[in-house]
């Protein structure tokens, strides 16, 4: 399955990151063609091979293993993992917030017609308080948006294979 950016949609927990003063904001999607809950895409985002790799370097920062059952309680309905804070959640999004209130990141589930599940990740990157973006972030995105296609990609297959 291809990955596409796309605008964030209006009704996104993302959406109030859209258009705020120097902040970077970007979503992109990927059809499922299977029905999926938000639960479920959770849990396989954040347990691709991709994605449990970024986890050993969030444990070896934070001193303290990031394990599948973190996961799977941010899927059941935790308000924490890892470095993230849940912000916002409903049955079919969820926002969550680093630590340092520097970023966000976002899944949704959208079922369309004929059984398929149209998934998003978003992701915010907040301004500076003079309104610009730090340079590392502005260098560092098109690295960003390959490595957000690749887990939302890496996630569907998961989801497809079960």
């Amino acid at each position: 399955m291809i990955a596409r950016a796309v605008a964030v949609p209006r009704d996104a927990l993302l959406a109030g990151y859209v258009d705020r003063d120097g902040t970077y904001t970007d979503c992109f999607e990927v059809m499922h063609p299977m029905e999926a809950d938000l639960s479920a895409f959770i849990e396989a985002f954040y347990s691709t091979w991709l994605f449990r790799l970024e986890r050993v370097v969030l444990s070896v920062a934070l001193r303290k293993r990031i394990t599948h059952s973190d996961v799977k309680a941010l899927a059941q309905g935790a308000d924490h993992f890892a470095v993230w804070q849940v912000e916002k959640r409903d049955e079919a999004q969820i926002l969550l917030c680093d630590n340092a209130g520097a970023t966000r990141s976002f899944l949704a589930v959208a079922p369309k017609d004929g059984g398929v599940t149209r998934l998003l990740f978003g992701s915010a990157v907040i301004a500076r308080t003079d309104g610009t973006l730090a340079p590392i972030v502005r260098i560092s995105t098109p690295l960003h948006r390959f490595y957000a296609k690749s887990l939302l990609r890496l996630a569907e297959r998961k989801l497809r294979r079960g």
